[in-house]
């Protein structure tokens, strides 16, 4: 937190992009945090069962309510506000929370409060940002029936009468889903990040957020003015009149700019000298495909699977994920889905899997490994993608592949699953591409013989940059080291997309470095055909990439990879890419 003078600055996770300047509404949930415990006597405990069914039996009838009114524009959003409604009789929450009513004697707010606790406890230690915003969702749902429990009402946002900003502990997707446009311009609040589903939401809404805050709920009074940076994640309190005037300028810039790059999204990201880039986006649920449709995206190239997984007690059923990748290839035919097979452990933990508890698990049994060691539940997940190809344009990924011999037993398995369905007569599809993730170091120097095996290479800068250097993110002490532009992990690249060319192997990059704008010189410049991004990032990559001379990025490129350091690199990339800008804002190449 920051002072300027009676101005208070508060830093957050962005939510959603853009800024906006009001007054602010306080969205009151006291009676939930603070709960008491007592001892239920024995001849009371099945009333006591009782009533927590009936506080459950409430929150899912509120939340059906709310999925029932859910406006036209929002309607890809249902799995999101399904998937809490799932949640409701979720045996982590619902079944645990009446065992220890039974088995410990308490009332059920206490009993609630306890497993919900618990099943956050197994999510926050987790590196990866998708994964703690899972812990969202429990503290939501767990949330809406302790307001019946205690008897609290629950706020409808979409009364609110006028025009503000939301200022709230958390706000859940079903909150999100209620916000009238033309009354609230964006919200803030203490809990949640940018891979939470009411973030996913708020940047359908377009409206800008900032969350993580931590008690920003406590610090603000309703009716103070407020400033919204979701662009840098920042919440300013009781702004002086320079800095509303300095805000009211950015935000003029920042939408003119925007509405001119929104107009030109579907152009295609051809280069000034005529190559053209394709641009996918990433996603992980099938919402998010609106998203990638609306801001030019030109197919899906990387739909993460785990969530099916992962918001549940137990593994899916074929049908179950059948649906869901049915779904996902129907709705962004022509274009193209690359599905990439479960990606679990390490840092995807499942709580409903034993034996997963590893020293490190960043180096053990996750992604293709679990999978061809659990065939069952590989097969599972193969059928399913192996019969919604029928319906679309698919591609199936596998992840975190080392060496050949793991490509040959998941294709193996890939062409048992067919000869099931088959037999069986269930109509699927063979007709699609293969490809494999190249995230370890031995992939790369394998590249050659793993070309001659697939058709198609992506490249997880993340995972990549993580192994290469050596260097745990999750880990504070070391984080600061990870730099996906280090000269060791462009050179990979570099050589992974010559071994691409050589056996007509197509390459694309579907990590955090395609997201960045910035990156852009670079990766043209080292000749990346596909990139696979976050939806929101599409529209100001491709206006990049339009200002871009392919051959003078490869020129560029050639002298990046004479670079020793980071410092090298990062030096000659802002000089590329800033050198002066011109009149409306774009930077020169």
């Amino acid at each position: 937190m920051e002072d300027k003078g009676l101005e208070t600055v508060l830093k957050g996770i962005s939510g959603s992009p853009g800024i906006c300047i009001g007054q602010a509404y306080l969205v009151d949930r006291e009676g939930v945090d603070v709960v008491e415990k007592y001892n239920v006597p024995p001849d009371s405990i099945r009333e006591e069962v009782n009533r927590f069914k009936s506080a459950v039996k409430k929150a899912e009838d509120e939340l059906i309510e709310v999925i029932e009114e859910l406006p036209e524009e929002l309607h890809h959003h249902l799995t999101i506000l399904e998937s809490h409604l799932a949640l409701f009789k979720d045996k982590m929450l619902y079944e645990r929370a009446i065992d220890a009513i039974r088995e410990e004697c308490i009332n059920a707010e206490w009993a609630l409060k306890k497993v919900a606790t618990r099943a956050k406890a197994m999510f926050l230690d987790i590196a990866d940002p998708y994964l703690q915003g899972r812990v969202d969702d429990i503290v939501q749902v767990s949330d809406r029936i302790m307001m019946n429990l205690v008897g609290v009402e629950a706020v409808n946002i979409g009364n609110i009468d006028k025009r503000v900003v939301l200022v709230a502990k958390d706000l859940t997707p079903a909150d999100t889903s209620r916000i009238q446009l033309e009354r609230v311009k964006g919200f803030i609040t203490d809990r949640g990040g940018k891979t939470s589903h009411t973030s996913i939401i708020a940047r359908t809404l377009e409206l800008p957020s900032v969350m993580g805050l931590g008690n920003v709920s406590a610090l603000v009074k309703n009716d103070d003015i407020i400033i919204v940076d979701g662009n840098d994640g920042l919440v300013i309190i009781d702004p002086s009149d320079e800095t509303l005037l300095e805000y009211e300028a950015k935000k003029h810039r920042y939408e003119l700019r925007r509405a001119n790059i929104k107009r030109r999204s579907k152009i295609p990201a051809t280069t000034m000298d005529g190559v053209t880039i394709k641009l996918m986006g990433n996603i992980e649920l099938a919402e998010e495909i609106v998203s990638v449709m609306d801001n030019g995206g030109e197919g899906i190239g990387l739909f993460r699977t785990e969530f099916q997984y992962l918001s549940r007690s137990h593994f899916p059923t074929e049908d179950e994920l059948y649906e869901q990748y049915r779904e996902v290839a129907e709705l962004i035919f022509p274009e193209s889905v690359v599905i990439r097979t479960l990606d679990i452990n390490g840092d995807k933990a499942l709580a409903y899997v034993r034996d997963n508890d590893e020293e490190n698990p960043a180096l053990g049994l996750r992604a293709i490994r679990f999978c061809l060691q659990r065939p069952d539940v590989f097969m599972t997940q193969l059928r399913a993608v192996l019969r919604a190809a029928a319906f679309g344009n698919v591609r199936v990924m596998f992840p975190m592949i080392s060496g050949v011999e793991e490509v040959l037993e998941a294709k193996k398995l890939l062409k048992e699953a067919a000869s099931q369905l088959e037999a069986e007569g269930i109509p699927y599809s063979e007709n699609f591409e293969i490809g494999i993730m190249i995230e370890v170091p031995s992939a790369v120097v394998m590249a050659e013989r793993l070309a001659e095996e697939v058709d198609f290479f992506s490249i997880g800068t993340n995972d990549l940059t993580q192994y290469t250097l050596a260097i745990d993110r999750g880990n504070r002490k070391v984080a600061h080291l990870y730099n996906s532009l280090h000269p060791a992990v462009l050179r990979m690249i570099k050589q992974v997309v010559e071994v691409g060319k050589k056996h007509d192997v197509r390459v694309c990059i579907c990590g955090e470095m395609a997201s960045e704008p910035a990156n852009m010189p670079i990766l043209l410049g080292l000749e990346l055909g596909e990139l696979s991004m976050t939806p929101q990032s599409l529209p100001v990559v491709k206006e990049m990439l339009r200002g871009l001379s392919f051959s003078e990025a490869r020129k560029f490129a050639a002298k990046i990879l004479e670079e020793t350091s980071i410092s090298g690199v990062t030096s000659m990339m802002e000089s590329f890419v800033y050198p002066e800008e011109n009149e409306n804002g774009t930077p020169r190449t």
